[in-house]
């Protein structure tokens, strides 16, 4: 029996341990979370006003404008995936990686052949796990600050889209909803029409509201500001997901890290009972042993 207490002795040393660092964890994620939810916050209405504008501008101006309106036959799609760089983050990471291996298989079922971005480390297990193709790699900071840190990426997306290699770009991230529910989804970001720019709500939304005719007035032509206000905008969008990436991966990460840490509370509950129900064991033999022995001697 001692030989029992002193391995629920180490078992519970050992969680404790573990407890302390998920707890750790939890406070630096919850952190995290705050700064992140804040800047995706900060940025989210001027994005949603974005995507309402270029959808509005999509439908009154010739496609032939600008390279990134046109809409052509569907080859080859640029999918773009962003996960985090390390794990313990519950569900957060597997939820995105099939979500994109979804995306991926029913677009190869129409014959249109894709390849993957990546931003941030875990979605190798695209290829690892699926095989398929990924055609670039970008590093992912821990938390995204400034527009500027993801410039490289979507400077290669729009050159290599209006080159025609690619003919439609999409991402795959997790909306960030509340602390304890993200969703994971597919937004199509170019071209840059009104069918692939807004989500469905925000296409409900605006058929609610207000709308008033009138016409865009372009200076000095509508081809020198369309050269610059439609990659300025698409980058947003891709910003915007890698904002509402981050903040969903701290939130699941503070939450994955709290719920180990609860488990290890409990489990350390029932060693203690445990441990105190070995110990009384033993000291009732040791007892019956003393008082079998006195018996004896009479």
């Amino acid at each position: 029996m001692a030989v029992n207490t002193k391995i629920i002795k180490r078992r519970i040393k050992s969680i404790t341990n573990t407890k302390k660092m998920t707890k750790a964890m939890e406070m630096i994620s919850a952190v995290k979370m705050r700064k992140a939810v804040a800047q995706a916050a900060y940025t989210r209405a001027y994005a949603h006003a974005a995507r309402a504008l270029l959808a509005d501008l999509a439908t009154r101006v010739d496609v032939a404008s600008h390279p990134l309106l046109e809409r052509r036959e569907i080859k080859k799609i640029a999918l773009v995936v962003i996960t985090s760089n390390r794990g313990l983050a519950g569900g957060f990471n597997s939820k995105l990686i099939q979500t994109a291996h979804e995306y991926i298989m029913e677009s190869e079922r129409r014959g249109e052949q894709v390849e993957i971005i990546l931003l941030g480390k875990k979605g190798k297990k695209l290829f690892q796990h699926y095989k398929h193709i990924i055609a670039a790699e970008f590093e992912k900071v821990d938390i995204v600050s400034h527009i500027n840190e993801i410039i490289p990426m979507a400077h290669m997306l729009i050159k290599e889209y209006q080159e025609k290699k690619y003919d439609k770009i999409a991402v795959v991230c997790t909306d960030f909803k509340s602390a304890l529910q993200q969703i994971a989804r597919v937004t199509e970001i170019a071209p840059l029409d009104s069918r692939t720019i807004l989500m469905k709500q925000e296409k409900e939304e605006i058929k609610e509201g207000a709308h008033t005719e009138f016409e865009f007035l372009f200076e000095p032509n509508s081809a020198s500001v369309l050269e610059q206000l439609l990659p300025r905008m698409m980058e947003m969008q891709i910003y915007q997901a890698v904002l509402e990436s981050d903040a969903s991966e701290h939130s699941a990460r503070m939450l994955a890290m709290r719920n180990a840490s609860d488990a290890a509370t409990d489990m350390i509950k029932d060693l203690v009972f445990t441990f105190n129900q070995a110990r009384q064991a033993s000291i009732t033999q040791e007892i019956a042993e003393i008082a079998g022995g006195a018996a004896a001697l009479g």
